[in-house]
């Protein structure tokens, strides 16, 4: 079945949906690779309700949220805001694609491109230089999205799940 899919700026009072999406998205994506205990750490402290609030009322943040028919259920979303990542070259004019995530059933049907493409209008509306994102170096099927995109790896960083460190591969796109 193909469902119709709209994506929309996130305003307040869409944090509830937002986590929901981040934590499901999250476990559905690193069930069997990342322990089950720092998967619910990780969910109870970066997919808060309280943490996509406080991008929401963030004026150098921005979100979108993509939701399917019937009944605009969510599916997947993008955050936009101010680099938090370990590069010596970052400017002003540097935008942090923070997450970008889709449930895996919706996969493979332009979505994630249309929340890319959001990003990039974004990103060049707000003159921006360029986007940034760091992935988990074992996510193959993100990575391959990204270069697919025009995203090209840059450098590196060590990410915290729960309690235990990951390797993250970070990407960069010129807007």
């Amino acid at each position: 079945m193909n469902q119709p899919v709209s994506i929309r700026k996130c305003q307040a009072g869409d944090e509830g949906a937002l986590s929901l999406v981040g934590q499901a998205t999250f476990l559905e994506t690193f069930a069997g690779v990342i322990s089950g205990r720092d998967i619910l750490e990780h969910c109870a402290r970066e997919h808060s309700t309280d943490k996509y609030a406080a991008w929401l009322n963030d004026p150098a943040s921005a979100v979108w949220i993509a939701e399917v028919e019937p009944g605009r259920a969510p599916v997947g979303y993008i955050v936009l805001t101010t680099p938090d990542l370990p590069l010596a070259d970052l400017v002003p004019g540097d935008i942090e694609l923070k997450r970008i995530y889709l449930l895996s059933r919706f996969h493979g049907k332009g979505i994630g491109r249309r929340l890319v493409d959001e990003a990039r209008r974004y990103a060049a509306t707000n003159e921006r230089r360029r986007l940034l994102l760091g992935v988990y170096e074992g996510n193959t099927a993100a990575i391959a999205f990204y270069e697919k995109y025009g995203f090209r790896q840059i450098g590196e960083r060590t990410f915290k799940v729960g309690a235990t460190f990951h390797h993250d591969f970070i990407f960069a796109q010129g807007v």
